[in-house]
């Protein structure tokens, strides 16, 4: 609200405390954290290739000789499927393991899954000689210390740098120099998905900074999952998704792959082909504004931003029911040029800042956009439902270990990042809120959706970002495309 703590006379003690408390809630919750009966059953159904891993992990958990893993696999091998079971069996004897996912979306798949970033503290910006700011002595440092486990998914999405500060981290907590200061920790990850890059220089050279070339990856012992569970569904669509993630599917002199008939949706023209994917998609949207319990696993997937906020609109407006419009308050952080920019202001979208102007309905899906409590399910990405508009937007959690539980959300002040191309940084005071009906293709990366609507104004970055926006359902029947 512009105010800092200094303002109200907090001394360094009073923090100091607070800070200390907050730390051993969280250690609180990890070890509170309960085990399902349906996450014990997984340790029963493993298949034969994720049994023989689950033998191999729990011996490195258990013993003296402690060994870091990368368990790969295509979508669909059940590389969740096990580290459910693993997290099951060891959170059900007392111990401590943590969950960590790249990606915020998916956090929510892991039961007490969080982002690496949030968990470790890892900096955002990859400057040279940033360090985890978590303290050797702090509750946190104890947590990991205590950690049976520890699991890093979609590690493969991650950069280089936040990885090797992880493992500068756990050597320093654990006083150790050997890698991850001689825990057991799991990595995992499908490399046919789209990797980090970094786009360097005038002629935008693409540069790897993915995992595979870091000095740690000739340390992880590599777990390889074969076995499709998904393809007993579909098996042909599957092997056509091998061949998309593989590179191997047959391209024309242009570099272009087909389209299967089955799920290609004919263009005609932009309103009209908008209009027949996405009542494909959400062919049930007026039940949905009208079924409180209706579940909600469906998403139109493009490639950049822009497009994305064009299909939200779109639905929204579709959307039955009474609109609730909330306006931000944007401000230069330089305060001089506020009155001349704030118009100008209204129209910036930067990545992970909610809209000026805010359009929600009651049982509309939403989006989180950022860390508010983990520890109560609300991680950056986490997918809710608005239930009722007032000072706090009131939602519901739709997925994962907090599903169906009512939470408030506030109105918070959010700065644009410092890598976005606007010239002019600024702070927006919004409900950290987005809109759900589509999203880009990377941040659906490591979700399965019920059914899939893509949506291509461009050609995809890669065959790898195709492979991830196919491979998020299970069947070709739940996929349509639209190009």
């Amino acid at each position: 609200m512009g105010k800092s703590l200094g303002d109200f006379h907090l001394t360094d003690i009073f923090l100091q405390t607070f800070t200390h408390e907050w730390e051993t809630m969280e250690i609180e919750a990890e070890r509170n954290i309960i085990v399902s009966k349906e996450d014990l059953s997984t340790i029963d159904q493993l298949n034969q290739e994720q049994k023989i891993a689950y033998h191999k992990i729990l011996s490195s958990v258990y013993d003296t000789t402690s060994t870091a893993f990368f368990v790969d696999g295509p979508g669909g091998t059940g590389k969740t499927f096990l580290y459910r079971a693993l997290l099951a069996k060891i959170r059900s004897q007392k111990h401590i393991a943590l969950a960590t996912v790249t990606s915020g979306v998916t956090t929510s798949i892991l039961p007490g899954g969080k982002t690496a970033h949030s968990h470790f503290k890892i900096p955002l910006n990859d400057d040279e000689g940033k360090t985890c700011n978590i303290s050797k002595q702090s509750s946190i440092a104890q947590l990991i210390k205590d950690a049976k486990l520890i699991i890093w998914d979609d590690a493969t999405m991650a950069e280089r740098k936040a990885i090797e500060r992880f493992d500068q981290l756990l050597q320093d907590i654990m006083s150790n120099k050997e890698v991850f200061g001689g825990k057991t920790v799991i990595f995992g990850g499908d490399f046919r998905q789209t990797l980090s890059v970094i786009v360097k220089g005038k002629k935008n050279d693409m540069i790897d900074v993915s995992l595979v070339k870091s000095h740690i990856w000739n340390h992880l012992e590599k777990i390889h999952l074969t076995e499709n569970m998904r393809a007993r569904l579909d098996p042909d669509f599957s092997s056509y998704l091998l061949r998309v993630g593989n590179g191997t599917e047959i391209t024309t002199n242009q570099d272009e792959i087909k389209i299967p008939p089955g799920i290609n949706v004919p263009f005609i023209d932009d309103a009209s082909s908008i209009t027949t994917l996405t009542d494909m998609v959400f062919e049930d949207l007026y039940n949905m504004a009208a079924d409180n319990t209706l579940p909600i696993n469906k998403a139109i997937l493009m490639t950049r931003n822009d497009f994305v906020h064009e299909i939200n609109d779109i639905l929204i407006d579709k959307f039955p029911g009474d609109e609730k419009c909330y306006l931000s308050f944007d401000q230069p952080l330089e305060s001089s040029g506020q009155i001349q920019n704030e118009d100008f202001l209204h129209t910036l979208m930067p990545k992970g800042l909610p809209p000026h102007q805010l359009k929600l309905k009651k049982n509309c899906l939403v989006m989180l956009l950022r860390n508010i409590n983990p520890t109560e399910g609300l991680s950056n990405g986490t997918r809710l439902i608005c239930r009722e508009f007032g000072n706090n937007v009131q939602a519901e959690i739709t997925f994962g270990s907090f599903a169906k539980k009512i939470v408030f959300i506030p109105l918070i002040p959010l700065e644009s990042p410092t890598d976005d191309f606007s010239s002019i940084p600024f702070k927006r005071t919004q409900f950290p809120l987005r809109l759900y009906f589509a999203m880009t293709i990377n941040k659906a990366q490591g979700q399965t959706l019920d059914y899939v609507g893509l949506y291509l104004k461009e050609h995809v970055f890669s065959h790898g970002q195709l492979y991830v926006a196919l491979s998020r359902a299970k069947t070709a029947t739940n996929v349509k495309v639209l190009i």
